[in-house]
């Protein structure tokens, strides 16, 4: 990995940031094929990432869900069409708000965590001991930390949209009165597994993005204290722009090719 350098141009960093991305990726994608997997290791990052996240995504989720339903039944209501509130909500949760907003929580929870405890490895020399050891920093740090990153995130996604549709349904039933029949009947005649499968597809592509921006930045990391701090900041800004950005495409792409799948309408 380079040292991070801040002379650089935006354009120039961008770049460097993309190429070491991508090459680690592969790198990891190399070791997991050869079957270079620490099982201990993989347990304690998911721990660390799925269990640890589960409280600031759930409450995400929920209060997301709730603000949603809250401002889609104002405006429903005055066109006569309160009743399209659940499936409105629930299309959002699940294609969109549970994904993105999922993602972003972990980046600023687990992204940052992975990339301060890489960086302070790599300023106080201890990946240059693994090296020295014989031990491959990709396999020993990173292979572990995408697969629970990987695995963890869908799960939380999944919880996210739970949680956000469970809100909907308190502040539409029990706060503006709307018919729990009619809610949940219309939500399930517009929500179907394609959509609950796009938000968890997309989950684990951020995931991917968060785990490998946290780790590039890590492994980049250099000057002591405050390039733990600079690889860290830049960890969560890096990945969240990227979540963003990579939701577009993930959006249009899923629009156009997911109709093909069987289940799909």
């Amino acid at each position: 990995m380079s040292e991070h350098r801040s002379h650089d141009s935006p354009l120039t960093a961008f770049a460097s940031f993309f190429g070491e991305v991508t090459l680690l990726g592969w790198n990891v994608l190399k070791s997991v094929l050869r079957f270079r997997i620490r099982f201990a290791e993989l347990l304690k990052q998911i721990a660390f990432i799925g269990v640890g996240s589960q409280a600031v995504v759930i409450i995400t989720g929920g209060f997301t869900g709730a603000v949603f339903a809250a401002q889609a039944y104002y405006k429903f209501n005055q066109l006569g069409l309160a009743t399209a509130t659940g499936p409105v909500v629930s299309l959002a949760m699940c294609r969109e708000l549970g994904p993105v907003l999922a993602g972003l929580m972990v980046a600023g929870r687990a992204g940052a965590s992975m990339a301060a405890e890489i960086g302070s490895m790599k300023v106080t020399e201890q990946i240059d001991a693994l090296r020295a050891m014989g031990v491959a920093p990709t396999d020993y740090l990173v292979v572990p930390r995408t697969l629970a990153m990987v695995i963890s995130m869908p799960i939380l996604v999944g919880e996210a949209i739970a949680f956000g549709i469970l809100a909907a349904d308190l502040i539409t039933v029990e706060l503006f009165a709307v018919p729990r029949t009619w809610f949940w009947e219309q939500l399930s005649q517009h929500t179907g597994p394609d959509d609950i499968l796009v938000g968890l597809i997309k989950g684990a592509f951020f995931g991917l993005i968060i785990v490998l921006t946290a780790c590039q930045q890590g492994l980049g990391s250099s000057g002591g204290a405050s390039g733990v701090g600079k690889a860290t900041t830049q960890t969560v800004v890096y990945a969240s722009l990227t979540i963003l950005i990579v939701n577009l495409f993930l959006t249009l792409g899923f629009n156009q090719w997911l109709p093909m799948i069987p289940f799909a309408p």
